[in-house]
């Protein structure tokens, strides 16, 4: 099962590396970075269809916003869930990513064992 991080902060790519470690290195899990939405939409574009099955989105990024990129992949690719993820947890964006079709909503710094449960929940529907 292939997830799209999609943060511009470079630093993410290395913590999710370590995060789901073992998930890779069993070929459960294959990781893919994104450091814009618009990076993001041109990965989700190179493969018909897409091997992605899931999107984990910051919200605040220069350029096109994780809100936006959230309606992009709703409305081009259904079948993908988002998570988005905000240094801030506040309800005015939690109500906006809710109403647009994100599956779950994280604040920083990450709970990644919530993540895991999330991802392990996805694992499991793709078998």
């Amino acid at each position: 099962m292939k997830i799209l991080i999609v943060d511009d902060e470079k630093d993410v790519e290395l913590l999710f590396r370590q995060k789901f470690r073992k998930e890779v290195k069993s070929g459960v899990l294959e990781l893919a970075f994104a450091f814009s939405g618009e990076e993001a939409l041109k990965v989700l574009d190179s493969e018909h269809p897409p091997k992605v099955v899931y999107v984990f989105s910051d919200i605040n990024m220069p350029g096109m916003s994780g809100l936006e990129l959230l309606n992009q992949v709703k409305s081009h690719f259904p079948e993908i869930q988002v998570s988005m993820i905000s240094a801030y947890g506040d309800s005015q964006n939690y109500e906006k990513a809710m109403q647009s079709g994100a599956k779950e909503f994280f604040t920083k710094p990450i709970d990644f064992e919530s993540l895991k449960v999330e991802v392990n929940k996805l694992i499991e529907s793709q078998k």
